[in-house]
């Protein structure tokens, strides 16, 4: 499968300046299941999924369980089992919208349904048969690229099919436990192709800080990049982007307060109400929500939305201390964020015109407000459609 029209598209939309095609990115590969909690996913129609023993656990109902992230192209590892000995049957989601009830309609199941495992029922060509071990782990490795989907099951091939119509969507697991028993689910890891990663886990490459040393308040702990909330600079990358979406995990302390600057010039600015002001970004704001001192804010104020342009419509952040995800994508001046699997911002120029005073390009930044902050998985790649 040739990856040239991706990687040409990211050179096109995520750098403005230095990105050179031996640069490219060939993606982001992170674990999307941390065997501990369900971070990072959502249950849908009501159906159970829990953790027990380092292993995810379909355990009850008709529903699925929904990534906070849609993927476009990708490389997928899990490895399942079923606990029915007979008569089977699950799924894996893949590009699939989240709409539907008890399970979502228009997109694509790579079936855990005995005798049927790997294949997807409405793409013709993805079927094969005999790689499975009934009654024992098995590994499905599923790549997606463009319209195009290959299994191997258990390492070895099964098919390679072309076809896919949704150029985006959902991944998940199909709980169907009535019909076809529990299920268990380990290591599962996402390569995010055209993804290029923000933070090296190591130290504070690609981030500068604003008018000061980062190291006044910015440090690397346990594979995290901090803000320690002792006073010093907002950090800046080293890049300038246009069009991109920007995903990671962050966490808030109790009080916590940050954010994230989008296309700001190199002082920063990323406040402007009119045109004889000097050029500027946005902020997209970082809460703890449900702190008593921000009980009567305005409702740009609150976690995930674009400060002073847009208010988030759901407050989804988990309490201070745990994990949360957020993505930022942007299209010319079309923004949305989706903080925690939900689409909280959708700011277009005709209905939020403040964004048009905004700029298409700039720096990236993160906010020092004095507030501790945690943030992992960093990494930016093309804008979604």
């Amino acid at each position: 499968m040739k990856l040239l029209p991706l990687l040409a598209l990211v050179i096109a939309s995520i750098g403005v300046g230095s990105l050179r095609a031996q640069d490219a990115p060939v993606g982001y590969s992170m674990p999307v299941f941390d065997g501990k909690t369900l971070n990072g996913w959502t249950i849908e129609n009501g159906c159970e999924a829990v953790v027990e023993d380092g292993n995810l656990v379909l355990k009850a109902g008709d529903g699925w369980l929904r990534s906070d992230h849609t993927y476009a192209d990708f490389e997928m590892h899990v490895e399942w089992k079923a606990l029915q000995k007979t008569a089977y049957d699950a799924g894996i989601y893949i590009r699939t919208p989240k709409d539907g009830a008890p399970f979502p309609k228009g997109g694509y199941q790579v079936n855990l349904l005995q005798g049927k495992e790997g294949n997807i029922g409405n793409l013709p060509g993805a079927m094969s048969t005999g790689l499975v071990k009934e009654g024992e782990w098995n590994s499905f490795d599923i790549t997606v690229v463009e319209d195009r989907v290959k299994l191997q099951i258990n390492g070895k091939p099964a098919y390679e099919a072309s076809g896919l119509k949704n150029r985006t969507g959902y991944i998940g697991f199909q709980i169907e436990v009535p019909k076809g028993g529990q299920f268990l689910v380990k290591n599962v890891t996402v390569k995010e192709l055209g993804y290029a990663s923000l933070f090296n886990g190591k130290d504070l490459t690609g981030w500068e800080g604003a008018g000061a040393p980062a190291s006044d308040c910015w440090l690397v702990e346990d594979g995290l990049l901090v803000c320690n909330g002792k006073k010093g600079p907002w950090i800046r990358s080293d890049k300038e982007y246009g069009d991109f979406n920007l995903r990671f995990d962050y966490q808030v302390s109790e009080g916590g307060n940050s954010g994230v600057y989008v296309r700001v010039p190199k002082d920063g600015n990323h406040h402007r109400k009119d045109e004889t002001e000097p050029a500027a970004g946005f902020e997209v704001q970082l809460l703890d929500d449900a702190a008593p001192q921000y009980a009567k804010l305005k409702d740009y104020q609150y976690c995930g939305s674009v400060y002073d342009i847009c208010g988030a419509n759901k407050k989804v952040g988990r309490a201070a201390g745990q994990w949360n995800t957020l993505e930022i994508n942007c299209k010319g001046q079309e923004i949305t964020t989706v903080h925690n699997g939900v689409v909280i911002v959708e700011v277009k120029p005709d209905s939020h015109p403040l964004i048009n005073l905004r700029q298409t390009s700039g720096f990236l930044g993160l906010q020092n407000h004095s507030t501790v902050v945690r943030l992992k998985n960093l990494r930016v790649g093309p804008a979604l459609p």
